[in-house]
């Protein structure tokens, strides 16, 4: 059984990009592997979050991770900060890791080009972390986007440095876990080719939006004037909008409005409207799973608690591990 770790940043509400993108395939990934889901709350405090939000974002993702379909009973769902041994291992890494290599990160050169009042440490040695969060647990395999794909080339290469220096294999090479064709990227309401909320946040159906929230959010999309001749080329944001009613409209509404379409009497009004209607339809079961669970505080506790637990075991055999390699030794 392979292990896999994933991490997510609590910074607000997870979106149908999210669920097509990766939560989908999380929930059947951990019927197969020993898989590892945390929230990567250390990462986030590179943006300075308040206090408030910071545990608020950790709650929420904790919560809509759970009404998703993740089982804290097949997988470890955890708090990156409940498990300190990241920190150490970070650490460990950071000795052989170089500051040229870092500044040549290409998530790195876009962060300093977006925030240059903000250009900290923690940006910096970003990678280092996200690669002790994966090491820690001597994952097999890492689900990642197509923007963390080097991140990942990092890790290897940090695991790699590892065993050769210190003569041990005993790092694993994380491969990318593969998706295949199911993998279904969301689009963005307002024109954009991708669910992002750091874009624009009215762009995102979050999951614990509300049927009259994301009906508003629908009504609101971009489109435009319409086919002036049939076999016209749809624009970016009306592909956007038939994308979106692909993942969660019926194959006969689909095509509905395709043939609407190509005869040029398509009305995006009643597009909208069936769109907004299946989306509710779709994340019905979520949304009133995340109302439950909102309210089950002792619950949550204790799925974040059993979490860490199974979390730290395992985290302490790789330190326990990694220091008598290093020659790290009580006296």
């Amino acid at each position: 059984m392979d292990r896999v770790v994933s991490g997510i940043r609590p910074t607000g509400y997870l979106h149908l990009g999210n669920y097509f993108g990766a939560l989908r395939n999380f929930i059947k990934m951990q019927e197969e592997n020993e898989c590892f889901f945390f929230i990567a709350d250390y990462h986030s405090l590179t943006t300075h979050p308040t206090p408030q939000d910071l545990h608020t974002n950790v709650k929420n993702i904790l919560v809509e991770y759970i009404a998703a379909g993740l089982d804290p009973e097949k997988a470890t769902i955890y708090v990156q900060s409940d498990v300190p041994q990241v920190c150490e291992l970070s650490l460990l890494l950071s000795m052989n890791v170089y500051v040229g290599e870092l500044q040549r990160v290409a998530s790195f050169k876009e962060k300093v080009r977006r925030q240059p009042d903000n250009v900290n440490a923690g940006l910096l040695t970003y990678p280092v972390l996200m690669a002790a969060d994966i090491l820690l647990h001597r994952a097999d395999k890492v689900p990642v986007g197509k923007d963390q794909e080097q991140h990942l080339e990092l890790t290897r290469d940090f695991a790699q440095r590892f065993n050769r220096i210190y003569k041990n294999e005993y790092f694993k090479l994380p491969v990318a876990y593969n998706f295949g064709s199911e993998l279904v990227k969301i689009p963005g309401l307002d024109g954009s080719t991708k669910m992002s909320k750091s874009d624009n946040e009215n762009s995102c159906i979050y999951l614990a939006d509300s049927p009259e929230v994301i009906r508003k959010k629908v009504m609101k999309a971009v489109s435009d004037s319409g086919p002036a001749a049939p076999g016209e080329p749809k624009s970016q944001a009306v592909e956007n909008l038939f994308q979106l009613m692909r993942a969660v409209s019926s194959p006969d509404t689909v095509q509905y409005f395709e043939d609407q379409y190509q005869s040029c009497s398509i009305r995006y009004g009643d597009m909208k409207k069936q769109l907004a209607a299946d989306i509710i339809a779709f994340n019905s079961p979520v949304f009133e799973r995340i109302q439950e669970l909102r309210s089950m505080d002792d619950y949550i506790s204790k799925v974040a608690r059993q979490g860490a637990e199974k979390a730290r075991e395992s985290a302490e055999r790789t330190i326990r591990d990694i220091r008598s390699i290093i020659g790290i030794k009580q006296f």
